[in-house]
């Protein structure tokens, strides 16, 4: 969503000692970095049209993998997970020096993932399993200094990326798979564009401060407006159900997208760290442009579960 907000950061905002703090005191990527702020740069800190750009590619070569061979997401999800993954073991290793048990993650990840295909909760539930044991026993082997700590954020990140993400996959699963996913991420890209173009415009009363300074009120409400709106007409003219469950999903999806956005900008601002990579062009890591997607992922799946009958 936009984050547009006048004025800085409470000075208890400001990141950890070997952090880089912008003018506004925040170390995020979300709109605070100088990088993005001349030329072609917007309000939000990034270059918006190259990051436009990079966008309407990535979305191109979804849609073309949906309308044409469904299955293919589930690649794209794993891959996604894999270059997220590996974004944050290495934030969170240069940063804080956290020894992260990268081989179980990285493997258990694809095996939750892939195995949501046939297999479904069982399978993603089963592979968390087997994972977070081999987490534990990959690390044993480094002594006791530091156990909790590198176990902990190991389990942070599997459960974040690609826990979160095996959900996104298993919305392609049913024969209306496809409809399925375009309704999330159509949800959730509404979510993003009303919240930067209302927040650019309007913004003025900050949602966050301690978290993401340019974060507005004025943003969420875009956020909301253009996401139960996009929700309504996807759910019906995609999956061919009333059109008033939008009006239920979206507004949620829009919640956790915000909640999504807000964890990564925390997660930054503890590690002191602009970005998590720079995988992307315009955008930053491949992690600021999946932050709101991950957390909604098993939020969409479970609702659309619910409330939109699985054809069979």
């Amino acid at each position: 969503m936009a984050e547009d907000v006048a004025g800085p950061a409470p000075s208890d905002a400001a990141p950890p000692s070997g952090g880089t703090a912008s003018s506004d005191g925040s170390a995020s990527s979300d709109g605070s970095g100088s990088s993005g702020s001349s030329g072609a740069g917007s309000r939000a800190g990034r270059n918006l049209p190259l990051a436009i750009g990079v966008a309407l590619l990535m979305g191109a070569v979804i849609i073309v993998s949906l309308l044409t061979v469904r299955q293919i997401w589930v690649g794209i999800v794993a891959v996604s997970a894999v270059i997220g993954t590996w974004e944050v073991f290495g934030a969170l290793n240069r940063a804080a020096g956290i020894r992260l048990s990268r081989v179980p993650v990285l493997i258990g990840g694809q095996a939750m993932i892939w195995l949501s295909w046939p297999f479904g909760t069982e399978g993603i539930l089963g592979s968390l399993l087997v994972t977070v044991l081999g987490c534990f026993v990959w690390r044993m082997r480094l002594g006791a200094a530091g156990f909790v700590r590198d176990v902990g954020a190991s389990m942070l990140v599997l459960c974040w990326i690609p826990l979160c993400m095996a959900f996104g996959a298993m919305l392609v699963v049913p024969h209306d798979g496809t409809g399925r996913v375009l309704t999330f991420l159509i949800i959730v890209v509404c979510s993003d564009t009303g919240g930067y173009a209302a927040g650019v415009l309007f913004g003025k009363h900050p949602m966050a401060p301690k978290v993401s300074p340019k974060k507005s009120w004025e943003g969420l409400a875009g956020s909301m407006l253009l996401g139960a709106t996009g929700a309504a007409l996807s759910i019906m003219w995609l999956l061919h159900a009333p059109w008033w469950y939008g009006l239920i999903i979206g507004p949620v999806l829009v919640c956790t997208a915000v909640i999504g956005d807000l964890v990564e900008s925390l997660i930054k601002r503890d590690l002191g760290i602009k970005d998590m990579g720079h995988t992307i062009p315009g955008h930053g890591g491949l992690m600021e442009r999946l932050d709101s997607l991950v957390t909604s992922a098993p939020v969409a799946w479970l609702l659309l579960f619910l409330l939109v009958p699985t054809v069979t």
